[in-house]
């Protein structure tokens, strides 16, 4: 047997017997809800996926697996008990456990799928928000603008060198800036990372196994509220399209939206503007060479963009916009104040800046 058949074989037996175990464990957290059904015959399935990989083993490979909960399984057992399944979800998306969407939208207290057009319904509404990216971007400049602001009013409560204080400016947003696009850019990589992989073996599955991979998806749409024959036909139209199946098998059994990874550089780039593009503000009086009038001109332009982000967040909340600006100027407000009365003490205790 080629070393890579073997290797996916192996590989795909442990992340089955892995699931199995987390859905006995998931039953049990369940037990005496419909869910607990679902679980118990999700580790069935599981159990059976994993002997179905035995398939393409030799005999002495097949006696040499031995199977034990690995120490990161564990952990995810300890995390699902501690803090729930809904707030590991992408742990458990990464552990291979199917029927997330079905889970979770149980637990947010979601109305069963009736009909298959629900479906079509749901994806309506994920796609919709994928509009999240604005309210990112919004808070995004937020963030820049309320942390580049206090670092100057630190500094400037230090010193009145109106060449360190740009200095601080300047290094504050590059820091800034730079840090948050490498943050994003590492989070929508692993995001990515994770689906590709989840999504291989699903691959690796759907080839070899498809008539499992459609009774697993039923039993998900069965615990959904539709009736076992309607979810076996549905899982089955489901599937037959293989161009769409890998999607649909992605959102359905693990709770990954394709839509929402988006890429890495894109992302890491657009942090890194509109954390700039906050951060600027503050300092634009300063580049303006505006002398003894640029920190109040930079408390004003500040000021100002505070109010401006909080009401346009209210769009996202629903609050009064003009409620929303003023708590967010009275937030960054303290903040800056805080900040410069720290830089005040720093320069009482002999630690002025020269």
């Amino acid at each position: 047997m080629p070393q890579n058949k073997k290797e996916t074989a192996i590989q795909g037996w442990h992340e089955e017997k892995n699931s199995a175990f987390l859905y006995q464990h998931l039953a049990k957290i369940e037990q005496g809800s419909p869910l607990e059904t679902l679980f118990l015959n999700l580790a069935l399935a599981a159990e059976k996926q994993a002997n179905l990989w035995l398939k393409d083993l030799s005999q002495p490979d097949i006696n040499s697996l031995q199977y034990k909960t690995n120490f990161r399984t564990k952990i995810v057992v300890w995390l699902i008990t501690i803090f729930g399944p809904k707030a590991i979800k992408p742990i458990l998306a990464s552990m291979k456990v199917r029927g997330l969407s079905a889970y979770l939208g149980y637990l947010a207290g979601h109305a069963p799928i009736e009909s298959s057009f629900n479906l079509t319904k749901e994806k309506q509404h994920q796609s919709i928000g994928n509009g999240n990216n604005l309210r990112a971007a919004v808070f995004g400049v937020n963030d820049g603008l309320i942390s580049n602001a206090c670092l100057i009013l630190g500094v400037a409560g230090s010193t009145t060198e109106l060449n360190i204080i740009l200095l601080s400016g300047i290094a504050g947003l590059s820091a800034g800036a730079l840090s948050m696009a490498a943050g994003e850019y590492v989070s929508v990589r692993s995001q990515r990372e994770l689906f590709e992989y989840q999504i291989g073996l699903e691959h690796a599955e759907l080839i070899q196994y498809p008539e499992e991979e459609a009774a697993e998806l039923s039993m998900i749409y069965q615990a959904r509220g539709l009736s076992k024959i309607d979810a076996d036909l549905l899982s089955a139209k489901m599937l037959e399209n293989k161009e769409h199946a890998l999607d649909t098998l992605a959102r359905e059994e693990l709770g990954l939206n394709p839509d929402e990874l988006g890429s890495p550089s894109k992302a890491a780039f657009f942090s890194f503007l509109a954390f700039a593009s906050g951060g600027a503000i503050p300092l634009i009086p300063f580049l303006a060479n505006l002398g003894n009038y640029a920190l109040y001109t930079a408390i004003l332009f500040t000021g100002v963009s505070l109010f401006a982000v909080g009401a346009t967040l209210s769009l996202f909340t629903g609050r009064n916009a003009l409620y929303s600006g003023l708590r967010m100027l009275l937030i960054g407000g303290f903040a800056g104040l805080t900040t410069n009365l720290i830089g005040h003490l720093v320069a009482q205790f002999g630690v002025k800046i020269n």
